[in-house]
């Protein structure tokens, strides 16, 4: 399941990157398209993700990858989009295995040695807030503010596989300076990302 879910990750990346690339009616358009969605049903819970998430994939190697992992049921519809229908308790662990992935970007951004001013990250149970705790000098002065966009895709990604739907995924990044407890900055993603 885990590479499964290392596979949705970054496909979600490369339709995030999409979407903020494009303008006007067409984007609209184009937005709508890469949606997506996800039906708890009673028993079972179906997740479609847009054909543009499979760009450059074999599709048949997907659905056997799915299929192998436990996934129930694999479509591939008229739109080119792939609905994935599996156990309620299979989409538990497939969100298991989404929260672990976000906490270890969490954990790796707080202990990387390319972001020396941050200090410490917080976050709320959906992923939808983090606080990120930086010496504000070294901040300041460096690429650092670039660690933002892995923590907004990350919640927002959860968001969505959670069911959240795609209009009104949010994920709010507070800046904080550690020794004075200063707000440096705040971002809202995906409005921040245009």
């Amino acid at each position: 399941m885990k590479r499964f879910i290392y596979v949705f990750f970054l496909l979600f990346v490369m339709v995030l990157s999409a979407c903020s690339n494009d303008e006007g009616k067409e984007s609209e358009k184009k937005e709508e398209d890469q949606k997506v969605d996800v039906d708890k049903g009673l028993l079972n819970v179906e997740v479609t993700l847009p054909s543009t998430m499979f760009e450059g994939e074999d599709i048949d190697e997907v659905m056997a990858d799915a299929k192998e992992e436990g996934v129930s049921e694999v479509t591939k519809n008229d739109d080119g989009s792939i609905t994935f229908k599996m156990t309620k308790s299979k989409h538990k662990e497939m969100m298991e295995d989404i929260k672990g992935e976000v906490t270890q970007t969490v954990t790796d951004t707080k202990n990387s040695e390319d972001y020396v001013s941050i200090k410490d990250i917080t976050y709320n149970d959906s992923f939808s807030e983090f606080t990120m705790v930086v010496d504000k000098a070294s901040y300041e002065n460096s690429m650092d503010g670039f660690a933002v966009f892995g923590l907004g895709i990350s919640g927002m990604m959860y968001q969505l596989f959670a069911g959240v739907d795609s209009d009104k995924t949010k994920v709010t990044i507070t800046v904080k300076d550690e020794a004075t407890d200063e707000v440096i900055n705040e971002m809202i993603y995906p409005d921040d990302m245009e």
